[in-house]
């Protein structure tokens, strides 16, 4: 009995070094895009703007900025909480975006069975 081998047999070895050069190409591309995000920076305010937090891709905080009307001893609380808003807010920015485009890179990836 002769066995027949479908016409695409034989190009599996080629069909895994395609495989492995796009995921060398995606790893390649999510390493560029994620030094271009830990760059970026992203900013929040919060109390009407009273308080404004920059950060950067890597998740710290480079700069804060407080407008001196709302600095009253008396109001500690009410500053700390806005600070605490306008950090959290320029990290979900940060984050989201982050995960975005991650997930658009990796989708590009397409390797039958792996995801």
């Amino acid at each position: 009995m002769k066995v027949r081998l479908p016409k695409n047999h034989g190009g599996g070895m080629n069909n895994l070094q395609q495989l492995a050069k796009q995921a060398q190409e995606t790893q390649a591309k999510m390493e560029q895009a994620s030094a271009e995000l830990d760059a970026k920076e992203y900013s929040a305010t919060s109390g009407g703007e009273a308080v404004k937090v920059v950060i950067n891709g890597k998740l710290e905080v480079i700069k804060m900025e407080i407008k001196p009307e709302v600095v009253d001893p008396e109001e500690v609380d009410m500053l700390s909480d806005m600070i605490i808003a306008a950090v959290n807010e320029a990290i979900k920015k940060a984050t989201v975006e982050k995960e975005t485009v991650m997930q658009d890179l990796s989708g590009q990836m397409n390797i039958p069975g792996l995801f």
